[in-house]
């Protein structure tokens, strides 16, 4: 069970998820790594970055990094990824993103300008490695966790969006709610499959 504080309890970790809490990158970062291994565990790898790096996870110093070297601190056991090799080529290529569009601000993502949902899904979309569903999934958790609810947050969120679901990493507040998104997407696994 995650104490009071921090906020957020993705990681199931209090230092990781305190980072989650109080860096939008790292934040961006987890919702990155959060595919092909259980959420908490994606959800830890921006901490592990973050360790490596000095105790600090700057956009700027990640984008101009030699790639190889961050290759590297992304492999380092405890891996950030079952695949970290690629997914640390992500990153960077995330973070580079993020300084050439928006000036090293990940938060400007959806704070510049003052969007309204469909803007802010608009720009998740064209960010490297999220599509339509991390794009949502991740608008979501920006709502539902962090108090970022741009007009029309809801209808763009799709049903990730929805109030008391328990769908994704969005609706993840405790161990138990966790288990219940685990059970969700076991279960919708299996109904795409037609088994269920």
């Amino acid at each position: 069970m995650c104490p009071m504080t921090p906020k957020l309890c993705i990681a199931q970790d209090p230092e990781a998820d305190a980072l989650l809490d109080e860096s939008p990158l790292a934040l961006l970062i987890g919702m990155l790594l959060d595919q092909q291994i259980q959420m908490e565990i994606a959800f830890r790898g921006p901490y592990k970055l973050y360790t490596r790096l000095g105790n600090k996870l700057d956009v700027h110093e990640i984008a101009d990094y030699e790639t190889e070297a961050f290759v590297e601190l992304a492999v380092t056991p405890p891996a950030i990824h079952r695949y970290g090799g690629s997914m640390g080529k992500r990153v960077q290529v995330l973070c580079q993103f993020i300084v050439e569009k928006y000036d090293g601000d990940t938060a400007a993502i959806w704070t510049r300008g003052g969007p309204g949902g469909a803007e802010v899904l608009k720009r998740l979309k064209e960010l490297p490695g999220f599509g339509e569903q991390k794009a949502k999934i991740f608008l979501a958790l920006l709502a539902k966790q962090r108090g970022v609810t741009p007009r029309g947050w809801r209808e763009a969120a799709g049903d990730y969006g929805l109030k008391n679901s328990r769908r994704s990493v969005a609706d993840v507040t405790s161990a138990t709610s966790l288990g219940e998104v685990r059970e969700f997407k076991k279960a919708a696994k299996l109904a795409a499959k037609g088994t269920a």
